[in-house]
Order: structure tokens, then sequence, then C-alpha cells
């Protein structure tokens, strides 16, 4: 093997699945990662694959499409979903995690790989001969602007919301109660009950609300999955009571009815002291947010630990540039994984950082990238990055319309999708038992 080193430039989930993915394959990685000497305004330590809009991966559902990316992931060797099960808190039928322990566990993992060095700085030139640009969607302005002369297009940008955290013991116990959406997963969240007139009061005051404003020059286009909960609720009074609002399966004990509406908390932390107020996405100007939050019922002397706020996303438009195995069209050696590659969420941007760095490591290893197979969900994710209309191409989570269909018509989708994961799973062992072969 040729005594090259890969370059992997960004610390977060991708960048780190990159690197442990190519340093398990016996090739030799420098990990940059500019944090803390250069701080993003969404991150608060240096720790690598911090977490900062949600502790939540999503579903734990083997027939979910994010719960079946998971296990594709643990199979290919994940160090993500390695550290997420060893520091998972209660989240009913999802996965979340105790944010700090997390990226604790993937530092100290990579930190004490030998054949990972990581070098704490900034990057800001891409470069030779093989390397895996990583750099989330918090991309530093002259690493945007070396990807920006390398693609020679303008980026695409959107934005993205983070909900507030407040303190467990600010919650008012008397008011709020513990359930489970349809009891699935016991007590794990925390449940703030609203009756209509309650609600009512609560949407003037959100809709009412003073914003962050967005600079001039920048159009305000938000990504679906986190759309600030004021903008969803412009769409409509009851827009909210239908989305992260909705009082469906939840029953409140000191009533024995539905409520209204109903606000979640989700534990934040293993020891659980911080709730994240689920759906809460915001760019509500902080002081609004403690005036209008603290408007939820149990939530009336909320203490804010961290309040939501907006950040821009920066990502390439993947069908113009990349090869369905992330590796960049016309520079042969140069991959790109995580949410700059035009993937959305921790998930995903993990599981396209680990095929990144396995490709990388064949490329120095005088191997043939691989593109996973379309069937699977790390392969449905690359088609979406590749094959889609240029002009229309937006981030995106995994969801099962990206897969190819079955060779057969199945009209429940609970069946359908069992199918769809069954052959996932196998044609994930298939490929994985190619690169094997390779070594």
């Amino acid at each position: 093997m040729p005594d090259k080193f890969l370059t992997v430039i960004g610390g977060g989930l991708a960048g780190s699945e990159a690197a442990w993915a190519a340093a398990r394959r016996g090739v030799r990685v420098r990990l940059f990662e500019m944090r803390p000497d250069k701080m993003t305004p969404a991150h608060k330590t240096g720790l690598l694959a911090e977490l900062v809009c949600s502790n939540s991966l999503r579903s734990a559902d083997l027939h979910n499409a994010v719960g079946l990316l998971k296990e594709e992931m643990r199979r290919m060797g994940s160090l993500v979903m390695e550290a997420a099960d060893k520091t998972a808190v209660p989240a009913g039928s999802a996965l979340a995690v105790d944010r700090e322990t997390f990226a604790g566990y993937i530092t100290g993992a990579i930190e004490a790989h030998p054949d990972i060095e990581v070098i704490r700085e900034e990057i800001t030139h891409i470069p030779e001969p093989v390397a895996v640009i990583a750099t989330g969607p918090l991309t530093s302005d002259k690493m945007a602007g070396a990807i920006g002369a390398l693609t020679g297009a303008e980026h695409l940008h959107f934005y993205d919301a983070i909900a507030p955290i407040i303190d467990a013991d600010s919650v008012d116990m008397g008011i709020a109660f513990r359930a489970s959406r349809y009891g699935k997963g016991g007590d794990d969240y925390v449940n703030c009950p609203m009756t209509k007139e309650e609600y009512d009061a609560f949407y003037d005051a959100l809709t009412g609300a003073e914003e962050v404003p967005v600079r001039r020059f920048e159009s305000m286009r938000c990504f679906e999955g986190c759309m600030p909960i004021e903008t969803m609720a412009e769409r409509g009074r009851e827009t909210l009571t239908h989305g992260p609002m909705k009082p469906v399966g939840i029953i409140d004990p000191k009533t024995g009815a539905r409520p209204y509406a109903v606000v979640q908390l989700r534990q934040e932390d293993s020891e659980g002291t911080a709730y994240n107020i689920v759906g809460f996405q915001t760019r509500l100007k902080w002081p609004e947010q403690g005036r209008v939050f603290r408007m939820i019922p149990g939530l009336g002397d909320a203490k804010f630990l961290r309040y939501g706020s907006l950040h821009r996303n920066t990502f390439i438009n993947g069908p113009l540039f990349i090869e369905p195995t992330l590796e960049m069209k016309g520079r042969r050696g140069l991959f790109v994984a995580g949410q700059v590659s035009g993937v959305e969420g921790y998930v995903e941007s993990s599981a396209m950082g680990i095929l990144a760095g396995i490709n990388a490591a064949r490329r120095i290893k005088g191997l043939p990238p691989l593109a996973p197979p379309d069937t699977t969900a790390h392969g449905a994710l690359v088609t979406h990055l590749t094959k889609t209309d240029p002009a229309r191409f937006q981030p995106t989570n995994v969801i099962f319309s990206l897969f190819p269909p079955l060779n057969r018509k199945v009209r429940k989708k609970d069946e359908r999708r069992e199918l769809l994961a069954a052959r996932a799973l196998e044609d994930i062992e298939y490929w994985k038992s190619r690169l094997e072969e390779d070594g």
C-alpha cells in the first residue's frame, strides 16, 4: 500500500465517521478540526461530533427508514452508532443520547486510534491527493470559497433552526405529566397540556413575537424538517396541532381526556437535568422566547439553559458535482460527506461519512471506489444526491420513497416497509462482503 495519508476536513459526525472508516482499513488519517480555536455560531465545545440541533437520532424502529439506516451503519462498523448505543437516554421509540458523553466517547476513540492524528487548526484549501470534505452545514467562509472555486458554481444554502433547552427542575410537574404517544416507550416524555383557550393565547403571542432578522442579501429558505415553529404557525392557526403540538395518542391523567394541544419535552442528558422542547426550533429573539414559551402550561417558571437560534447551512448541488461513490466529478481522490454533500440529519450525515471514508481508503490502496446498492438506505440517499434534477435539488432525510420499488405490488404499508428493510439489510451485507474481499 502506498504510504499516503487521507486528509479529512471537519471533525463533526461525518468527518469522524470518515476518519474511523478509513483507519479501520489500515489507512493513516489526518483529521483537521478548527474548533476550539475557531468556533461556529452553533457549537459550544471543542469535542468532535458535537450535536447542536437536537440530541435525538430519531426513530429506533427498523421499519422506519432512519431506523433501517442506523442498522446498516451498525453493520458497517459505525463509530457514531457505537457511541449512541452506549450513551443513550430514554426517548420512547427514538434513539436519543447524552450530548456531552456522546461527543466525548467519539473524541476519545478518535484521539486514541494509532492511525488517526487530530490537528486542531482551520484548513482553508483542498489538499491533494486524497481527501474528504466533511465541513458540515457551518462550513467556514474560507473553505466555502475553496469549494466554490472547485465547483465553479454558486453555493446553495438554507437555514436551520435549533430548539431551546430548559432546566428540568424548572418544569412544574403539578401541571405537566410523563407519557409517550400511544404509550410507546413508557413515560419517557414530559407533556405540557393545553386547553383551546390556552392554545389560542399562545398562538397569538407566537405569531406576534419579534424574530431575528435575516440579512437583506440572503433569502429565508428553511429545511422542512427544521422549520422554525413560528414559521409553521404562519401556515394557519391549527397547523401546530397537527404538527409538533398534536395531542393524538396523549391522555392527561389529571382529566382523563386528550388535551387540545400538547408540548412535549425530551430528556437531554443521562442525568435528566435538562429537557429539549420537542419541535420548537425557533428564530425568535431570546427575550421573546422567554416571554412566549413560558406561556406553555408547566413552563411558567422555565429556566432556559440554551435559547433556540438560527444558522445558515451550506451544501453542494450534488447531482452536478458528485459521483455515486461520493467522489467529486473531475477531481479524482476528493470525496464529500455529511450535510455539505446534500443530506440532512445527523444519521444521514454520519452514513455518508462512512461511505466517503471507505472509498477514500480504497483510492489510497489503489482500489476503485464502490457505490452501495440503491436498494439500501445508504444507496437510496446516494441516488438522491446524484440522480435528482439539479434544478430542484434540496437536502433530504432518508425516507422510504427514495428506495426503488419492490418487484411485486404490496398494498399494506407495514408489510411493504418490512420487505424493503429485509431487502436492504440483505443487500448491505452483500456489499459489505465485496468490500471485505478486497481487504
